[in-house]
């Protein structure tokens, strides 16, 4: 799945993405940065994720744009 960051507190690891399929908003795991190449995550930053068996945001990670089907300019 796609989505874009829309809040994150980097002292407790909150935070909440927003879905690009519905623009639902899906809480973050606890471990949604467990193996992952972030550190911190921006608002408005663009991640491809999993869903936990909670349906949380889980093992977030950069995707290409093919990934995320990013238009051509």
């Amino acid at each position: 799945m796609q989505g874009v960051i829309k809040s994150y507190d980097p002292a407790s690891g909150d935070g909440t993405v927003v879905r690009d399929t519905d623009l639902s908003e899906l809480d973050l795991a606890a471990n949604a940065l467990s193996g992952s190449i972030f550190r911190m995550l921006r608002q408005g930053q663009r991640v491809v994720f999993d869903l936990d068996t909670d349906g949380r945001a889980t093992a977030l990670r950069l995707g290409s744009e093919v990934d995320m089907e990013t238009p051509d300019h």
